[in-house]
């Protein structure tokens, strides 16, 4: 198999799909020796604006997704990827997957799931996925 991508971005956020979508990206990290970036977002839209709630909220958040991306980055080592990189961001999903680090990284391709946690923001704006896919400057494999 030819090397094809360098840098491969998969966006986690817990959802059945992202988990399948973190499964094929170690799959395609491994078979291209390549560097691979797990994704995690905190989708401040969906974080209450009280401040207190805000910041209670917010803190827990963090704090559930920095220990999956820990368990994340012990399986991609697991899987033998020796380049991993994780980030964890508060945002919207949309534009942080699918422009800023794409762009800041120079990403060959984002794997995601079709579907996320989000129910609620997808039933209001539409799916990040869909997002990524018309506004992403790489390749976007969609996982279902």
């Amino acid at each position: 198999m030819s090397k094809r991508y360098q840098k491969i971005m998969v966006a986690v956020d817990g959802s059945k799909q992202s988990e399948q979508a973190f499964l094929e990206a170690l799959d395609l990290a491994k078979d291209n020796e390549a560097e691979l970036f797990i994704v995690s977002i905190i989708n401040k839209v969906e974080l209450t604006h009280s401040a207190y709630a805000f910041s209670k909220i917010y803190a827990e958040e963090k704090q559930k997704i920095e220990v999956e991306m820990l368990k994340k980055i012990h399986d991609a080592k697991e899987y033998g990827i020796n380049d991993i990189h994780a980030i964890v961001e508060t945002g919207d999903p949309r534009n942080l997957i699918g422009t800023v680090f794409p762009q800041q990284e120079a990403i060959d391709l984002i794997v995601m799931g079709a579907t996320g946690k989000g129910a609620i923001q997808q039933a209001l704006v539409g799916s990040t996925a869909s997002y990524v896919v018309t506004h992403a400057p790489c390749s976007v494999l969609v996982v279902k």
